[in-house]
């Protein structure tokens, strides 16, 4: 049987069941992506975005789902901890795909700032949320996101209004819990209007030792002349399978900075949808992959340049050990439209061992005469003669490796425009490297 056929099964079955939980505006568009997914299906191999994952078999487990919204045992303020030392956060969670709210940060945002439940936000106040929802991820385009859409019953709404800045970094912790294998459809949607301001610091760990499998989808809009930093960091464990599709629409003189790192995994799929909609935007995208054992990591980006005088900066790295396997796809594409274009794309990658697998794929496509564009790629292994010369100097071969390796990503970390992230980073990095960090670091769930 397809992969599926369980799942169209399920949504003939429970439709009216996730419906009576969710709000109108998320129901609204659930049929629409309920047809696309079932005329698609799970991608192959075979289309071009998805040659390095094979989805089907990703989502072949049958794992139980929290459709009648039953309420999750866990006290995340008494029971985890995600600190970054010297960074002020207004620290917010999401269990699971639900907006934790049973205990709020004692923090007072900004003058018309809201972060809060989605499913919530679109019931009571769906003039905010409606001329947004699944206006930029559509599903006739990604089976992934058609599934997304029609099992999604909340997650994260934020709302920044035209010229507020949200001086505290805002930290939303993503935690898996469940007793038995789960399937997680979490939604993100974030609007920020007219020359807005957030950081934003996404954590995704597991606090149950069980298969997880989350779809994520993010809309972010932001509007002309407004910032947004996005972060997201994920330190799960080997049996998690993570699929994650970011959505990014910039309009004029906008300037967004998004990182992504991969610390701790099992199966984790990226995409970033980002389009240039208004000139003089600028994005900023890096990404840090640490892989080893059987772990894999497949990030694939499309930087979309449709107007002038735009600016796009892309930096991925990994380091693969192990029998790990890392995959990077990133096209840029430069309508004809589009003059003026600045654009750089680098994938540079480190194979530990003869045995890790790395498949790397940048694009760049134009159809305009005037712009200054740049890409290519790297694989390779440890530079030997460097390892010699600090042996020489009484540095054992071991050290020797770590050091370099953590030198190779350091490009990545340093980008990061949150200086103590930066640094708490440069210790996290530092202690996986090392097998240190087999569990989420201060997470009393964990230990």
């Amino acid at each position: 049987m397809k992969s599926e056929q369980q799942y169209i099964d399920l949504y003939q079955q429970a439709s009216q069941l996730i419906k009576t939980h969710s709000a109108d505006v998320l129901n609204a568009v659930r049929d629409e992506a309920f047809a696309d997914f079932k005329a698609q299906g799970f991608p192959t191999k075979k289309v071009e975005r998805y040659k390095y994952t094979d989805m089907a078999a990703l989502f072949a487990p049958d794992y139980g789902l929290n459709l009648k919204r039953l309420p999750i045992p866990v006290d995340p303020y008494e029971t985890f901890t995600c600190d970054v030392p010297n960074l002020s956060t207004s620290v917010y969670f999401v269990v699971n795909d639900g907006f934790y709210t049973q205990a709020l940060p004692q923090n007072k945002l900004p003058e018309g700032v809201i972060i809060d439940s989605l499913n919530r936000i679109a019931a009571e106040r769906p003039d905010l949320v409606a001329p947004y929802y699944a206006g930029l991820a559509q599903t006739k385009d990604d089976a992934i996101t058609a599934l997304n859409t029609m099992l999604a019953q909340d997650g994260l709404f934020i709302y920044v209004p035209k010229r507020v800045k949200v001086d505290r970094t805002i930290q939303v912790i993503n935690i898996l819990r469940a007793d038995v294998e789960l399937m997680v459809n979490r939604r993100v949607l974030l609007v920020l209007e007219e020359g807005a301001e957030l950081k934003l610091l996404f954590c995704d760990h597991a606090a149950d030792n069980r298969r997880f499998l989350t779809t994520q989808v993010i809309e972010a809009y932001v509007g002309e002349g407004a910032q947004l930093e996005l972060n997201c960091l994920e330190e799960t464990h080997l049996k998690n399978t993570r699929v994650s599709n970011v959505y990014i629409d910039q309009q004029a003189n906008s300037r967004v900075n998004h990182n992504v790192i991969t610390l701790h995994n099992g199966i984790t799929r990226n995409r970033l949808d980002l389009v240039f909609k208004g000139e003089g935007a600028e994005c900023h995208c890096n990404g840090c992959v640490i892989a080893d054992k059987s772990q894999h990591v497949d990030n694939n980006t499309l930087i979309d340049h449709r107007v002038p005088h735009c600016t796009s900066n892309e930096l991925y790295k990994y380091v693969l050990d192990d029998n790990a396997v890392g995959a990077f796809a990133g096209r840029v594409l430069v309508r004809q439209e589009a003059q003026k274009t600045v654009s750089q794309e680098t994938n540079q990658n480190l194979c530990a061992t003869k045995t890790a697998h790395m498949f790397t794929q940048p694009m760049l496509e134009i159809y305009a005469d005037d712009v200054k564009c740049a890409h290519g790629s790297t694989v390779g292994q440890l530079n030997n003669d460097a390892l010699f010369y600090m042996q020489q100097r009484g540095i054992s071969k071991r050290e020797g490796k770590l050091l370099l390796q953590f030198a190779f990503v350091n490009e990545v970390i340093d980008k990061m425009e949150l200086v103590p992230l930066r640094d708490r980073l440069h210790h996290l990095v530092e202690k996986r490297f090392r097998g240190e960090l087999n569990k989420c670091e201060g997470c009393q769930l964990c230990k």
